[in-house]
């Protein structure tokens, strides 16, 4: 079984427990873009980490790009640094949670995705419109993206172990389903 699977974004939403000023934020930080005629939220862009966090007033941050869980928590304390400077005080640990985990993939396997459009429950393959199956994942949040190549996508999966699993299962369907 040749499944290989790369954490390639993570979504986390985070609560300071402290307001954030944006408009002073914006003024004063670099690498943020605020528009709030446009959306209510300041988008702040660290380095390094590479990770893009929409800051809110109310304390709620969604933080998007980074691969692992460290770098998540390493992105959240920069944040907290960069906000710090212009006089937000975060005296409670922030409450971080994984909305979402994106995984790229490869099953080593060539896939005839009109045929699979069929087999699969839950799929939709419009190939005129977007040239990857989507697969819903019964009983599960996850979705996966099928290509012709054996190349997917999984996305909707909260941590690594939902992914390996899911991936594994559908490697698993496909088997079955080629040997009918």
């Amino acid at each position: 079984m040749a499944i290989t699977t790369t954490v390639v974004n993570i979504v986390a939403s985070v609560n300071i427990h402290s307001k954030i000023p944006l408009e002073k934020a914006s003024a004063e930080l670099i690498n943020t873009e605020y528009q709030p005629e446009q959306f209510p939220g300041l988008v702040l862009r660290l380095k390094d980490p590479k990770v893009s966090a929409l800051l809110f007033s109310s304390g709620k941050i969604v933080c998007t790009g980074a691969r692992t869980i460290p770098i998540v928590h390493e992105a959240v304390q920069k944040i907290i640094k960069e906000i710090s400077t212009i006089g937000v005080k975060v005296t409670k640990e922030p409450d971080i949670e994984i909305q979402n985990m994106v995984a790229s993939g490869d099953l080593g396997l060539k896939l005839n995705l009109n045929e699979l459009a069929f087999q699969l429950e839950s799929s939709e393959y419009e190939p005129e419109q977007f040239p990857g199956l989507v697969y819903k994942v019964p009983n599960s949040r996850v979705t996966i993206l099928l290509f012709g190549t054996g190349k997917i996508v999984c996305t909707g999966a909260k941590n690594e172990r939902e992914i390996k699993k899911t991936v594994k299962e559908l490697y698993k369907t496909l088997i079955d389903l080629k040997k009918k």
